[in-house]
C-alpha cells in the first residue's frame, strides 16, 4: 500500500492533493443496500491505490464484492461514502476516462464488429474524421485477431470472438483506467488463454492501468503486477496485496517455471480457504 511517507510528488488539482503516480484512489469506500430487516454494508471503509500503468487483479469469494466495487469505480453504481478519484478527480459517474469489459460483452447483437467498436470511438473522438475514426477501430479489432470479422454481426460470432469484440472496444476509446470483470469466465480454457495472451499483448503496448476482477488464481498470478484480496462480505475491506515480482513481457512458459510461482499460489490459496 502506497502511504505519503514514499511519495512526495504530491500535487493539487483544485485543492485536492494527490500523489502524480497514483491513478485511481478509493479512500474509505463504503456501499450500503438498505433492506426491509436494516442496512446491509457491502463495503466498508475500503482502501486502494493504484499506479499509473500498473496491472491490478482482484481475487475474493463470490459476494464479497468485487463487482459492486468494479461497477462503483466504472460510476455505474452509487457510493454511499468515501470517495473514488481518477488522477485526482473524484468521479461523478461513468466517464470515457475508464472502459469496461464485461463478463457477457453487451454488444448490440445486429450490429457488426466494427460498428459496435465505433459506437464507443464515436463518442470519444467527435473531432477525428470519419476515415480516423474507422482507422482506430480497424486498429484494435485486427490486434485482437478479428481482421477477417469486421463486417461479421455480433450475433453471428462465438462467445470467445465477442469478447474479442468487447477488449477491441475497451482499448479503442483510450481509457486511462481499464475495469475487467470475469472478462474470460464463461470461455472454455483454450479460448480463455488466447485471450489471456491478447489482451496481455495489447496492455503491453498501451500500458493503460488496469483493474481485473477474476475467480482464477493462476490468471491473477499471470496477468498481474500485484493482487488484491478482498475480505467476505458483509463489511468486505482489502485483507492482503501479493506483490508479483515477474518481468514483463511475461509468458506462460516463464511464468509457470518461475521459483516463485507455486509460492505465490500457495498464498492466493491460504488466504481464499482461511
Amino acid at each position: 500500500m502506497i502511504t505519503n511517507t514514499e511519495h512526495t510528488d504530491i500535487v493539487t488539482e483544485n485543492g485536492i492533493a494527490f500523489h502524480e503516480d497514483v491513478m485511481l484512489d478509493l479512500k474509505h469506500l463504503k456501499k450500503v443496500y438498505p433492506t426491509p430487516k436494516g442496512d446491509y454494508v457491502v463495503l466498508e471503509d475500503l482502501n486502494l491505490q493504484i499506479m499509473k500503468e500498473e496491472f491490478v487483479t482482484i481475487i475474493g469469494h463470490s459476494g464479497c464484492g468485487k463487482t459492486t466495487m468494479l461497477s462503483m469505480i466504472a460510476g455505474l453504481n452509487e457510493i454511499s461514502g468515501g470517495n473514488i478519484s481518477v488522477l485526482g478527480h473524484h468521479i461523478k459517474g461513468p466517464g470515457p476516462d475508464r472502459g469496461v469489459i464485461f463478463q457477457a460483452p453487451s454488444l448490440m447483437p445486429w450490429m457488426t464488429s466494427l460498428q459496435n467498436v465505433m459506437l464507443g470511438v464515436n463518442q470519444v473522438f467527435p473531432h477525428a474524421t470519419k476515415a480516423q475514426r474507422t482507422d482506430i477501430a480497424k486498429y484494435y479489432l485486427q490486434k485482437v485477431g478479428l481482421e477477417d470479422a469486421f463486417h461479421k454481426k455480433a450475433s453471428d460470432l462465438s462467445q470467445g470472438m465477442q469478447q474479442r469484440v468487447g477488449i477491441a472496444r475497451a482499448f479503442a476509446i483510450k481509457p486511462k483506467v481499464l475495469l475487467l470483470d470475469e472478462p474470460f469466465g464463461m470461455l472454455d480454457s483454450l479460448t480463455r488463454g488466447e485471450l489471456q495472451d491478447i489482451l496481455i499483448e495489447i496492455w503491453n503496448k498501451e500500458k493503460i492501468t488496469a483493474v481485473m476482477i477474476t475467480h482464477d488464481v493462476d490468471e491473477a498470478i499471470f496477468l498481474a503486477d500485484r493482487v488484491v484480496m478482498m475480505t467476505s462480505g458483509p463489511k468486505a475491506k482489502i485483507g492482503d496485496i501479493l506483490n508479483i515480482d515477474f518481468e514483463r513481457p511475461r509468458t506462460r512458459k516463464a511464468v509457470l517455471e518461475h521459483d516463485d510461482y507455486y509460492k505465490y499460489r500457495k498464498h492466493l490459496i491460504d488466504f481464499l480457504e482461511h
